[in-house]
């Protein structure tokens, strides 16, 4: 790794490099930067980031990078990414129960790309390009990214892009880029303000630098502001009943407590259709059953949906204890309807599941609806599987783990603004939330913390056909190319030096 970041120490030409500091300033300022971006981004990320945090949270660590050595910027890059990354350690050691060294592997990665991508725009800076240098950060992490969300069994977990689901405006870019949008603005704000504030360069590049990046974002901003408003009024709505269970019985195995809990769940949904539900939604996994019990469990909610008149849809695990499938179930009329096989399974907590390999799509009087399950919603090209059938409604069977009801939940909100449809979503030990195209939660219900939880709302049947149902991951690729091509540059720059 030394010799790596060896070859990495820039040769300044055209330009004088800047006075070193002394020993102590240097520490100081060092200290002070890795403090202020750590703690940016220990607040600004994790299961309830502050979405403002995020778009600082590098700046220190960019402010000082050309004021030191190669080295020692690569160390404090990677040093306050870690430390920002510890605000996910509690959750991922109790709630998930993920061994300590794969906890390391989580965080030093991140860290070690971090401090790459901060050398790259270190060099850019000390080489007077200035603009190199603003769009190298944003498209080594969007690459890094999205390279991880197709090696990863979690996909786009842990994406920074999560970040700002609470910043509807920006959350708009996603129809056109995806999540991969997002990220960008993300680092190229930070990456811009650094570079137009460092010692090289001239006053007209950072000038045009600053008003470049400065247009471009409020463009964004403004356009995305623009869309919530304008969003169309649906042709069709229905009236959407969610339930979920939290501390109470979370998972019987055998068929005697699983129809137990099942025939709960039945009464409470007729509830649900008596104050006007036309389509109930319960969550992942309320229980494991044999096909003999999965056979009773259909009579009675086909019952249940010929008395209520209500389409309902029940999160079971069909088989055995060693094979497995995680269905969701859907009744309509009398009958089993659909059944929808999960695609995307946690590793470990569901080796013995089959994953499934089909979607389900149904037409209905107020649209095209879809079924997903809880963790398919992580990965980007399913979801956009059922934007390109057109889909105006999803509904989905989940499962969280309490402490991320709030950043799984909103995970799947985004996958209604890049793929334009509604979500349905009842989380067991998680929230209940309607969401539409646009990622606002139009109702929402705490499901974690009691033994049932209840909501009803009423949900917009509406497609939006979005540039990225469209073109896909255009934009990460784009990146990609775009770090090629900077690589590239540098490496023939500094062959003639």
């Amino acid at each position: 790794m030394g010799r790596f970041l060896n070859r990495l120490q820039p040769e300044v030409s055209n330009a004088n490099p800047p006075a070193n500091p002394s020993a102590k300033n240097t520490l100081m300022l060092g200290s002070g930067a890795v403090i202020l971006s750590s703690v940016m981004f220990f607040w600004g990320t994790g299961l309830h980031p502050r979405w403002w945090l995020t778009w600082l949270a590098p700046l220190p660590i960019l402010l000082i990078s050309p004021r030191i050595n190669g080295r020692r910027a690569f160390w404090m890059a990677a040093v306050a990414l870690f430390l920002g990354s510890l605000n996910m350690w509690f959750y991922l050691l109790t709630a998930v129960s993920i061994p300590i060294w794969l906890m390391l592997l989580f965080s030093v990665v991140p860290g070690c790309i971090f401090g790459l991508a901060v050398l790259l725009f270190r060099r850019f800076t000390l080489r007077g390009d200035l603009w190199k240098a603003a769009l190298s950060l944003p498209v080594s992490w969007v690459t890094f990214e999205y390279l991880n969300n197709l090696a990863s069994p979690h996909a786009t977990f842990g994406s920074i892009g999560y970040t700002q689901m609470d910043f509807l405006p920006v959350l708009q870019v996603a129809s056109l880029a995806g999540i991969w949008g997002i990220t960008f603005c993300l680092f190229l704000l930070p990456a811009a303000i650094a570079a137009t504030l460092s010692p090289m360069g001239t006053a007209s590049q950072k000038k045009r630098l600053a008003t470049a990046v400065g247009a471009s974002l409020t463009l964004i901003i403004g356009w995305g502001s623009w869309r919530l408003t304008a969003t169309p009024e649906p042709e069709h709505s229905v009236k959407a009943g969610l339930m979920a269970s939290g501390v109470d019985t979370i998972f019987p195995h055998y068929d005697a407590a699983a129809l137990k809990l099942l025939q709960d769940y039945s009464e409470r949904t007729a509830g649900l259709a008596a104050q006007g539900a036309q389509v109930i939604v319960l969550p992942e996994k309320i229980a494991l059953i044999s096909d003999q019990g999965a056979g009773e469990a259909d009579a009675l909610y086909s019952a249940v949906s010929a008395r209520t008149k209500a389409i309902i849809v029940v999160g079971l695990d069909r088989g055995s204890l060693t094979k497995r499938f995680n269905e969701g179930r859907l009744y309509s009329a009398g009958a089993l309807g659909a059944s929808y096989e999960k695609h995307h399974l946690v590793p470990q907590l569901e080796d013995v599941d089959q994953p499934g390999t089909t979607i389900a799509v149904l037409n209905q009087p107020s649209g095209v609806w879809g079924i997903q399950i809880c963790k398919d919603m992580d990965f980007p090209a399913l979801s956009r599987q059922y934007g390109a059938q057109g889909v105006g409604l999803l509904l989905v069977p989940a499962w969280d783990f309490t402490l991320d009801g709030w950043l799984h939940g909103r995970m799947a909100v985004l996958r209604g603004v890049e793929s334009g449809f509604t979500i349905v979503r009842a989380a067991k030990q998680g929230i209940l939330t309607v969401s539409d195209d646009r990622g606002r939660i139009l109702a929402q219900q705490d499901a974690a913390t009691v033994p049932f939880a209840s909501l009803v709302a009423t949900a917009p049947v509406r497609h939006d056909n979005t540039l990225y149902v469209q073109w896909g991951d255009w934009f990460a690729w784009l990146n990609i190319a775009g770090l090629v091509t900077l690589l590239f540059s540098r490496a023939r720059t500094q062959g003639r030096a």
